[in-house]
């Protein structure tokens, strides 16, 4: 055979272990992954030293287009994806307007043409088109529904019990959740220091997050609905999500397992604060626990960035969110060299957990047949995480300073280069991710 691509030398991690290897790409597609030494091809990588990993998924974005496109957009947030060696993204569906119907979807996949990174996009929830998610859902570009039962960014929210159930009961694809209880999110409001963002967390306490995921749960097994739990921030919820896992999965966020309250609050003031908090050292060693004990089946970044102007009014004035999808990978590659996990099992929260749990076609495994999307990364490497290397338009990260040891070396979409040692290639090419249950029938 003869190939479009061969990655030489690399270090392959994948479902069956890692091994230097030397992949083989055509069409856009795994042809190979012991290819015959000598083989030629159009273009050859040098992978030596280097580690060939499934490409890099983020199944949580908020690219702020359209609506607040002074924040973010499609498109930069597509670059600062690339140059983080992320090869897919799945955005939000809280902008403005709402994604929420067929036209607003339409409207998100024509802007996507000027994204350098394939991509899905949430349908949000609401008690208006609740009926219409079970066709809805099917709609190609769309990667699941998206509920709010704590009021965050955005305009999306349904609180109560009887909404909640109306949603699970129409349609069949996995629905996620921003999991806190409404209800006593506004009675703790008045728990706001002016000023003080170490009171974030008391307004949004562990006890809105564990209520409403007993709630959540409760109402899924009901109707029987598979459900994805976003952004887990405390010890609380994990032995509940752990007696649950027949219908619910579940997502950590590097921001959640790296920053920590109140040092964060003290040192990064608005630019720490995000919904759910990030909370104290108990509620993050509780998280890496059960990181690794398996619980948690993706890491997303929740990347949602805000202006510094924005961010700098004072608490509870100022916005909650931050930038992520460029600093995910470097962050949790740190972490791998700390040991506080396994190489292995980063790549299972990156490609092959958002593989399983929102049953795509066709990526989040390194194989034959599969498309040819990889994650070149240094894991040698030292660097420092900067504001100024940041793509977001808001230009800033909460992790300025962070030093890491691994970076991303190469982004690799279907067999194209479209980063390479923190520089774009070509125009942007990105397209629509499949998915399994929504491919079309002949």
């Amino acid at each position: 055979m003869t190939y479009d691509l061969i990655l030489r030398g690399g270090t392959v991690v994948n479902h069956d272990g890692a091994g230097v290897r030397d992949v083989g790409v055509k069409d856009g597609k795994i042809a190979a992954l012991d290819v015959p030494a000598g083989t030629d091809a159009g273009e050859v990588i040098d992978c030596t030293g280097l580690h060939v990993l499934p490409g890099v998924i983020d199944t949580q974005v908020h690219f702020r287009e359209p609506g607040n496109t002074h924040k973010e957009d499609l498109a930069a947030g597509a670059r600062g994806a690339a140059l983080g060696g992320v090869t897919a993204v799945f955005e939000m569906p809280n902008t403005n307007p709402l994604t929420t119907d067929e036209a607003t979807l339409g409207d998100k996949l024509d802007r996507a043409r000027g994204m350098v990174v394939d991509h899905a996009f949430y349908m949000g929830a609401t008690r208006g088109n609740a009926e219409q998610l079970g066709e809805l859902e099917l709609l190609p570009g769309v990667c699941g529904v998206k509920l709010f039962m704590g009021a965050s960014t955005g305009n999306l929210l349904i609180e109560d019990d009887e909404g909640v159930e109306l949603v699970l009961r129409n349609g069949m694809r996995r629905v996620a959740f921003h999991s806190e209880d409404e209800y006593m999110l506004r009675d703790n409001a008045k728990l706001a220091r002016d000023g003080d963002w170490t009171s974030h967390p008391e307004v949004r306490s562990p006890e809105a997050a564990l209520r409403s995921t007993e709630r959540l749960l409760r109402l899924a097994r009901k109707t029987g609905r598979r459900i994805h739990v976003l952004h887990i921030s405390t010890a609380d919820e994990l032995p509940l999500l752990a007696a649950n896992k027949d219908v619910a999965s579940c997502e950590c966020t590097p921001q959640h397992l790296t920053l920590e309250g109140p040092e964060a609050y003290e040192r990064l003031k608005g630019f720490a604060q995000m919904n759910p908090p990030v909370r104290d050292a108990h509620h993050r060693l509780a998280l890496w626990d059960a990181l690794r004990e398996g619980l948690f089946d993706v890491i997303g970044s929740d990347h949602a960035p805000h202006t510094r102007e924005e961010k700098a009014k004072p608490y509870p004035k100022s916005p909650s969110g931050m930038p992520g999808v460029q600093t995910l990978l470097p962050v949790m590659l740190t972490h791998v060299a700390a040991g506080h996990l396994t190489l292995e099992r980063l790549v299972d929260l990156t490609s092959a957990g958002a593989n399983r749990i929102f049953q795509i076609a066709g990526k989040g495994r390194l194989a034959i047949g599969y498309d040819a999307d990889f994650t070149v990364v240094d894991l040698k490497a030292k660097r420092t995480i900067r504001h100024e290397d940041q793509a977001n338009l808001s230009g800033w990260t909460p992790f300025d300073g962070f030093e890491t040891t691994g970076w991303p070396k190469g982004t690799i979409i279907r067999g194209r280069r479209v980063m390479w040692e923190d520089s774009l290639i070509g125009e942007p090419g990105g397209e629509p991710v499949r998915f399994q249950e929504t491919l079309p029938r002949r």
